[in-house]
């Protein structure tokens, strides 16, 4: 089985915040999509060990920053690659406090969402949370971070948390 027919999948690439108590925490998230409109809710899938995760889980709300095309890979890295237990992500970093008191990343963002939870699914490592929409607003008109972009413009790579990490097989 060719597992790399799995790249083909169409992404984003988005910054997803949550709380816990007085703390604030996000992460980098391909896996956002919509799953009704009536009423308008959205899923995302988190691994279990991530903190974000247990902040999800916890205060119940996510928000989903929509990346630009322009965002730096520096950017990414510190949401995707760096974990909140060992350092404050929001340190320096343009966002708000939304409705739901989880934070908006507003910088290099082109739109944001802010979710209550109705659901929570677990798919072995990860779980899908699942909510409706409680606020939400363009801030661009800027084109969006596609995943394949990230990948093939600018080199991104893919942490093992991700829902889309495959391991290189050994031959």
């Amino acid at each position: 089985m060719d597992l790399k027919a799995l790249h083909r999948l169409s992404y984003g690439l988005y910054v997803v915040g949550s709380k816990e108590g007085d703390r604030l925490n996000a992460q980098i998230a391909n896996t956002v999509f919509q799953v009704a409109s009536e009423p308008p809710t959205v899923a995302v899938s988190i691994n279990k060990d991530n903190l974000s995760h247990q902040f999800i889980h916890q205060s119940r709300v996510f928000t989903a920053s929509v990346l630009s095309k322009s965002t730096p890979l520096p950017f990414i890295g510190r949401f995707g690659f760096k974990s909140g237990r060992d350092i404050d992500k929001l340190n320096g970093v343009d966002y708000k406090t939304g409705e739901t008191g989880a934070p908006v990343i507003l910088e290099n963002a082109v739109a944001y969402l802010e979710v209550a939870l109705v659901n929570e699914v677990s798919v072995g490592t990860h779980t899908i949370f699942i909510g409706e929409l409680k606020a939400a607003e363009v801030l661009t008109e800027e084109e969006c971070l596609t995943y394949e972009y990230y990948h093939q413009v600018k080199r991104g790579t893919t942490p093992k948390a991700a829902p889309v990490y495959i391991a290189e097989q050994r031959r």
